[in-house]
């Protein structure tokens, strides 16, 4: 029962926080499309409990921001939680299968893939309907426009969800709202392997080892590189620089 109401208050906690996101950050990119973070969040909810997880926090946060701040209607929300799922719930799902650091990195390429393959089509199919467009002018820009935002939206939520789930879960922790990892009688490259080692402080509070911090430090710059990337993207399609 405590352990249910902790998940309850996690969860209802990373859909406020997501909802904060997307509140207050809207950055500008090409023409009509935006990018908003709130996908770190979800991702976040699902590799700490899995791609249920993503699912409701994304259909909570999309319902109130549809009936908030949103003026894109039903259709908007329904894109959002398409976007949202297609690229939280597929990274959650392989992390799922393999909780170490290779598992979260794959699951976060791999679902960059698939949420730009599934944006694609239904941007084609829904687009028109939903900004009043010819569907060959939608067709038009799936390539040009909605291919690369896709990509750089995947690559800075995969950048920044690689820098900032360390801290986030070391705060849940602190509020007592998700228990410490127990640590599995593994061998010791599986544990310099995992996610949970290299990323949070166990139980014990063991000092990591030299090939754990390794591990932590290329993946902080992986997650720099790719919001680096990003970010220099955006501002040379918006013609910044």
């Amino acid at each position: 029962m405590v352990k249910n109401v902790k998940k309850l208050t996690s969860l209802a906690m990373l859909s406020a926080i997501a909802f904060v996101v997307v509140a207050l950050i809207r950055i500008p990119a090409v023409q009509f499309l935006k990018y908003e973070p709130k996908d770190v969040i979800i991702v976040i909810g699902g590799f700490i409990y899995g791609p249920l997880a993503s699912l409701i926090i994304s259909v909570v946060v999309s319902v109130v921001e549809m009936v908030t701040i949103s003026t894109e209607g039903i259709i908007g929300c329904i894109m959002n939680i398409i976007s949202t799922c297609s690229f939280a719930c597929t990274a959650s799902f392989i992390y799922k299968k393999n909780r170490s650091i290779k598992g979260a990195i794959a699951g976060l390429f791999v679902a960059i893939i698939v949420a730009c393959s599934v944006m694609m089509l239904w941007n084609y199919l829904i687009t028109p309907i939903h900004m009043g467009l010819e569907r060959e002018v939608v067709a038009a820009m799936l390539l040009p426009i909605f291919l690369p935002f896709n990509l750089v939206k995947g690559a800075l939520n995969m950048g920044i969800t690689l820098l900032v789930y360390k801290p986030i879960v070391k705060a849940l922790r602190r509020a007592r709202l998700i228990d410490d990892v127990q640590k599995p009688v593994v061998d010791t490259k599986a544990v310099n392997d995992s996610l949970d080692a290299s990323f949070v402080e166990d139980n014990a509070k063991a000092k990591p080892s030299l090939n754990a911090r390794k591990v932590s430090i290329g993946v902080y710059i992986l997650g720099a590189f790719l919001i680096i990337t990003g970010a220099l993207f955006i501002l040379v399609i918006r013609g910044i620089i």
